[in-house]
């Protein structure tokens, strides 16, 4: 069970760091997997800052949890 445990802290890291790459790039993978174009109606250039700090968030947390383990 931690194995599975470790496996999905990694995953989540490696979707945190995507989202901080949302923030910079733009091309058609990145437009996919942005989080303000899921929770927001019209998500637009002034909304993408949103996946920075959601990225930080998601990742920071994932590398605290695999370094706390």
């Amino acid at each position: 069970m931690k194995n599975l445990d470790t496996i999905i802290t990694v995953v989540g890291i490696i979707y945190g760091t995507l989202l901080i790459l949302v923030t910079f790039v733009s091309n058609r993978i990145t437009e996919a997997i942005r989080i303000d174009a899921l929770f927001m109606s019209k998500p637009s250039e002034t909304t993408r800052p949103l996946n920075l700090v959601a990225g930080l968030f998601i990742a920071g947390y994932g590398i605290y949890s695999l370094l706390k383990g």
